[in-house]
This record gives C-alpha cells, sequence and structure tokens, in this order.
C-alpha cells in the first residue's frame, strides 16, 4: 500500500490546530518571581545566630563537617575518641588501674613501693580484715590505709600485694594474647579474602574447624598441657622455674591460638570488599605487588575492624584467664593470677568475703574497662555511627532557634 496520499491529522503548517490540541495549564493565583542570580544558597535558610556546633532540624551531625574540617583520619578517630564518654571512663580506668600496680608492686627489675614485695606468710592481725577505712562506710570516721589494706589471706600473706601482682597477671595475659590472636587473624583473614579461590576455601574451612571447638573446654586442655611442660620435658629445677614463671605468657600464647576466628572472618569479609575498589585496582596497574597492595593499600582501610575487635579478644582474655584459673586450668603457683585467688579462697566466701571481692572487683573493672575502650573506637572509626542528640539538648536548639526566628522577623518588620 503506497503513502503517497497520506495526509497527518496535524501539521506545522497548522499551527492553530496544534494550539487547540494541547491541553490548558492550570492557572496560577500568584506568579513566582525567577531571581536569575540565586545560586540556591537560600533553598535553606539557617539563622546566622545559631552556632556551628549546635543542633538544627534533628540535630544529626550537624557542625561535624565544621569540626573536623582540615583535619586528617587519624585526628578526625582521636577527636571522635576523645568526644566518647564510656571510651574515656575506660582508658582512664586501665591507665589508673596499671599504674597502681606498677607504682605499688613495680614491674619487671623495677621495685614498687609497697612495703611487700616478696609475698611471705606471716601473722594474722585482726582476723585477716582489711585495714583500709573510708569515712561512711562500715562506720570508719578517718581515712587510713594500714598494713594490709586489702586484708590478709589465711596464711597471714598480705593480699593487696597479692592482688596488685594478679592485675599485671591479666594485663600481660590480655596484651599477648590479643597481640597472637590479632596476627594470625589478621594474616589468615587478609590472605583468603585477597587471593580467594583455593586459598580461601582452605583457610576458611581451617578456621571452621577451629571455631566448632569449644573454648573453654579447650582453652582447659591447653592450660593442663602448659601446666605439664615441665614434666613432659624432663626439665631440671632451673628451667622448671623458668617455665612456671612465664607461665602466663605461655598460657595467652596458647590461647591466642583458638581465638583468632572470629576476627579473621571478619578480616575477609573486608577484604572481599576492599579488593573491588578503585585505589586497588590502580595500584595493580601500576605494578605494585601483592604484599604491597595488601600492606600498603588494604590494611589500612581495615585497621578500624582490626583495632575494635582485638580489644573484645583482649576482654575476653581477662575474663577466661580467670575462668580457667578458677577450675585449676590456667595459672598454677607461684605465678598469681585474680582467678586463681578467688580459687584458693573460694571456702572463706561466708567468713571473709572481702577475699572474693577485690579480685573480682578488678577483674570487672578491666574487663569492663576494654570493653568501653572498644566501644568508643568502633564508634571513632565508624562514620556513619551518628549521637542522637539527648530530649534536653533538643529543647535548647529549639528555644535558640525560635529565638533566632523572632529576631529575624522584627528586623523585617517595618
Amino acid at each position: 500500500m503506497s503513502n503517497d496520499n497520506y495526509t497527518p491529522k496535524y501539521s506545522s503548517d497548522d499551527p492553530d490546530r496544534i494550539e487547540g490540541a494541547l491541553p490548558d495549564a492550570p492557572p496560577h493565583d500568584t506568579e513566582i518571581p525567577v531571581d536569575t542570580n540565586d545560586s540556591g544558597a537560600a533553598a535553606v535558610e539557617v539563622p546566622e545566630t545559631l552556632a556551628d556546633d549546635e543542633a538544627y532540624g534533628r540535630g544529626e551531625g550537624v557542625g561535624e563537617g565544621q569540626d573536623v574540617k582540615g583535619l586528617s583520619q587519624g585526628q578526625i578517630v582521636w577527636s571522635r575518641f576523645v568526644r566518647h564518654r564510656g571510651a574515656m571512663f575506660g582508658l582512664i580506668t586501665i591507665a589508673a588501674v596499671f599504674v597502681f600496680s606498677a607504682i605499688s608492686m613495680g614491674i619487671g627489675p623495677i621495685d614498687g613501693l609497697w612495703r611487700v614485695q616478696t609475698i611471705s606468710s606471716g601473722d594474722v592481725i585482726n582476723g585477716g580484715r582489711p585495714s583500709l577505712s573510708i569515712p561512711g562506710i562500715g562506720g570508719a570516721t578517718e581515712f587510713a590505709i594500714g598494713a594490709n589494706p586489702f586484708g590478709q589471706d589465711s596464711l597471714g600473706r598480705d593480699y593487696f600485694a597479692q592482688v596488685m601482682t594478679g592485675v599485671q597477671t591479666s594485663l600481660l595475659v590480655a596484651v599477648v594474647l590479643g597481640a597472637v590472636a590479632i596476627t594470625l587473624g589478621v594474616t589468615v583473614g587478609s590472605l583468603a579474602g585477597f587471593y580467594r579461590g583455593k586459598v580461601d576455601m582452605a583457610l576458611m574451612r581451617f578456621t571452621d574447624l577451629v571455631i566448632t571447638l569449644p573454648v573453654i573446654v579447650l582453652g582447659a586442655v591447653l592450660g593442663a598441657l602448659v601446666s605439664k611442660i615441665p614434666l613432659r620435658l624432663n626439665a631440671g629445677p632451673e628451667l622448671t622455674q623458668s617455665i612456671r614463671e612465664n607461665m602466663p605468657v605461655i598460657l595467652a600464647i596458647a590461647l591466642g591460638c583458638i581465638l583468632w576466628t572470629g576476627l579473621a572472618r571478619l578480616v575477609r569479609s573486608e577484604f572481599l570488599t576492599l579488593r573491588e575498589r578503585e585505589f586497588v585496582d590502580s595500584a595493580r596497574v601500576a605494578g605494585a605487588s601483592d604484599w604491597r597492595i595488601i600492606t600498603k593499600h588494604m590494611l589500612p582501610n581495615a585497621v578500624g575492624v582490626i583495632v575494635v575487635n582485638g580489644t573484645l579478644l583482649m576482654s575476653a582474655a581477662v575474663t577466661l584467664e580467670a575462668a580457667l584459673s578458677f577450675v585449676g586450668f590456667g595459672i598454677t603457683e607461684p605465678t598469681i593470677s585474680l582467678g586463681r585467688l578467688i580459687s584458693e579462697n573460694q571456702g572463706a566466701f561466708s567468713t571473709r568475703p572481702w577475699l572474693f571481692w577485690w579480685p573480682g572487683v578488678f577483674i570487672i573493672l578491666i574487663a569492663l574497662s576494654i570493653n568501653f575502650i572498644g566501644d568508643g573506637l568502633r564508634d571513632a572509626f565508624d562514620p556513619r555511627t551518628k549521637k542522637i542528640p539527648s530530649a534536653r539538648a533538643m529543647a535548647k536548639a529549639e528555644k535558640q532557634l525560635a529565638a533566632a526566628r523572632s529576631a529575624q522577623s522584627q528586623e523585617v518588620a517595618p
């Protein structure tokens, strides 16, 4: 069929028909003026009387851009960390506990200031009751430290010296275990996430195997094996004494070899995301080796996950060591730990409860402080975490906003 005789209904030569075919636009009540000099800055008008760090609207993240302007990534993380109250409480508490124990009982070859440096038995004074008195507690009227502020055990040994020594042992176990677990977890997770394929399959199946093992049971077995090392090696008196003195380090290394699995899975997932980023492709195109890409480009971007979970591992190490020492599979004599102090004095709970109080209080302080630090580091490294203002802050911001609007309306009014 030919289209030579086809004539369109509306042609470009018939403007009246085209205009009549178009629908009429709805009428406007008011004419909207167009300001050609407006660049959009006045789209959202914020009163100048409000400070940069005050909340506006809901308040999440308002003024944060001004706070971090011109700062490096490390400075931004530190500024967020120091504003976290829980983290600062944990940091101050853990530092105070460490300094207090180091000053009183010394550290390494340096002797402390406490009168008891070599823990030995003696006469039990006043039934072993603590000589520490604080006004308002137990009817005391004045502050006094006395000869045995934490009391004495059944053998007349100063309990303050034992608790402070146990604090150092717990902190040593936490640091060594955290270092071992972080090293293994980061190594396994980074290799699995970067290379994928068969390497990922082999490393993750081994990780799953370790995860299925019960931690407390495996820790008890390792603790028992570590305590029997001198017998297995037929060691002499000097070697036996050296092994027993370094028992906290040996136990921490053994426990660190089984507590790295969670961190490895997290690092793997982080590396699987990072390896697809543009800066990794750019480094690969520039000829960077796999080792350089992992250590110089990817690990710095995963440091948040590593640091946060490393602190949580250290907190778990304190409670796990105390639990193993309590059941007799952890640190043994002559080394003192907080868990072993509770285990040795469990029969005196009803007659001398202070033998439970002091080790338990320091275990809780250390574990909670490390947890608070980890919580603060998580909020500092994660830019998506926003602090929602309290009701008091929001009410204050609303009052300031209302006052600013009122002042502005008075200025505009003739």
